[in-house]
Parts: structure tokens; sequence; C-alpha cells
């Protein structure tokens, strides 16, 4: 299993915006249900930034995110939307509950 966790912290007039365009990307991922991974997005205390963790599956021909509209949209002006852009790491599960 790949594991990738990006974090950054959105403009804070834009944070609502942007949360708005996550949530459309989940609207999609609940309509196409897509197979081969997990997504979870965090919003934390601070109000302004964000966590994405995205977990590939051991399968074949996994779908992806990349195919989908709304996360076209969501990544389109991710910069302008953001004081500290994005950073993107590649993770290891130590351990997991549900």
């Amino acid at each position: 299993m790949k594991t990738t966790v990006v974090h950054y912290r959105a403009k804070p007039e834009r944070a609502d915006e942007n949360q708005l365009l996550i949530e459309a990307v989940f609207a999609e991922l609940n309509e196409r249900k897509p197979e081969g991974f997990t997504y979870k997005v965090f919003r934390l205390k601070d109000d302004v930034s964000f966590i994405h963790v995205f977990i590939e599956h051991d399968i074949d021909d996994p779908e992806s995110l990349q195919d989908m509209p709304a996360f076209h949209a969501f990544v389109a002006d991710i910069a302008d939307r953001c004081d500290i852009p994005p950073t993107a790491r590649a993770a290891t599960i130590v351990g997991g509950y549900r």
C-alpha cells in the first residue's frame, strides 16, 4: 500500500471555499464509488489547515482521483487559496482501526 499525506494552510478568507471544493470531491466520490483507494480530508481546529490522506490499495487497475472533474476543480487554483502551499509526503501506516 502506498500512502500520501498532504498538508497546507488556506488563506483565512478562502478556507470555507476550499472546504466546499473538497465536499464536491466527496460528493462525486459517493456518486461514482471508485475502487482502489481510501481518501480522507481533515480540517484542523485552527480552521485554515487541511490534511489529506490518500491510501492506494494493493489491487489491479485502481481508479484515480485525477480522473474526477471535481478533483480537477479543487486543484485548479489551490496555490491561490493557500498561505502555505500543499506539501505531499509519502507515509507508512504503522497501525489503524476501522
